[in-house]
């Protein structure tokens, strides 16, 4: 996604937040106009918000946008007086409470440490303060909440956690620890929760895994190939030629263009060339999040159940599990 698409698309949102009805009997209406809005406006990845104003028929909205440099943009309009609901809403009852999960209740000081074990994946904050609202309900229906960690789990755990942050020494580390306001001892329960949920995840990983490739096994071929994307359509009729233009300096041979040359599972390609047979010249074709694609795949190598085709196809399947939980989850967002 472009930045004009997004600002066409922020410029959008704003007046559609500004015509939705805004009494509590119309939500469903507004739900339906928004859906129309967003299908209109799909590489923004938007949702709507609705926030129900306690013993009053009158509904405030936000619209959340996927910012094209990562991350979530909230966007209020408010019609009427000018009092963005947040601040509106600040000495309500449950100004403390930022999202309930099938019940559960998180604080907005629970989400804020929540935020910090952020996997930094595609997803949004709002889907991983949920998926982690799950993780420890699992955890719990699972009996492990109760079990500490082991010493090695405790290692492994903490050494996972630095490296994706890149906090490759003890100097950096404590640094991080400085700003996040934890001590040694709050540092170390802070790895231990972490610690169980890690534990609990590789648990069901390998639980889910055999089913799951067996079910997706074209999916973990392990593929290598090149694709080009950019704003410019790029015509090539074999590989080589791509290949070719990328070994003599992509921005010459392509202007503006981002070159991929390397092998990846079957699931991990560009969704145009999964399955295009060795040799084969895909595109050029429109890209996700604008510009266009071309591509070919050198060669492909059928999945195995090996140890690595397995540890992916549990991560695949995990994630695919807390999606099904996600799904069926009722979440609320108190926004206040």
């Amino acid at each position: 996604m472009t930045a004009s698409v997004f600002a066409q698309a922020l410029e959008s949102g704003v007046e559609l937040l500004r015509s939705l009805p805004r009494r509590r009997s119309a939500v469903p209406a507004a739900r339906a106009a928004a859906r129309d809005w967003a299908a209109r406006h799909p590489g923004v990845g938007a949702q709507l918000v609705v926030d129900e104003r306690p013993g009053t028929p009158v509904v405030d909205y936000d619209l959340l946008f996927d910012h094209p440099g990562g991350g979530t943009v909230a966007v209020t309009a408010p019609a009427e007086d000018g009092v963005p609901w947040l601040v509106d809403h600040s000495t309500h009852w449950a100004a403390g409470h930022l999202v309930s999960v099938d019940g559960v209740h998180v604080s907005v000081s629970q989400a804020l440490t929540m935020l910090r074990t952020l996997s930094k994946g595609g997803g949004s904050p709002y889907q991983e303060i949920v998926d982690q609202c799950l993780l420890a309900a699992a955890l719990e229906e699972a009996g492990d909440d109760a079990t500490p960690p082991t010493a090695a789990e405790l290692q492994a755990t903490a050494d996972e956690f630095r490296r994706g942050r890149g906090l490759h020494d003890r100097a950096a580390t404590l640094a991080w620890m400085t700003a996040a306001g934890l001590s040694g001892e709050q540092f170390e329960s802070y790895i231990g929760a972490i610690a169980r949920r890690r534990r609990f995840r590789l648990g069901k990983e390998a639980e889910l895994a055999p089913a799951y490739l067996a079910a997706h096994l074209a999916d973990f071929a392990r593929v290598r190939a090149v694709w080009v994307t950019g704003p410019e359509r790029v015509v090539a009729g074999t590989p080589g030629e791509l290949l070719g233009g990328a070994a003599a300096h992509g921005e010459a041979a392509y202007g503006e263009a981002v070159v991929t040359v390397g092998t990846r599972w079957e699931h991990e390609l560009p969704e145009m060339l999964r399955g295009a047979a060795a040799g084969d010249v895909v595109g050029p074709a429109s890209a996700p999040g604008g510009g266009f694609l071309t591509g070919a795949v050198l060669s492909r190598t059928e999945a195995v159940a090996d140890a690595g085709t397995l540890a992916e196809a549990g991560r695949a399947a995990f994630g695919a599990w807390l999606a099904e939980r996600r799904a069926a989850a009722e979440v609320e967002w108190h926004r206040s």
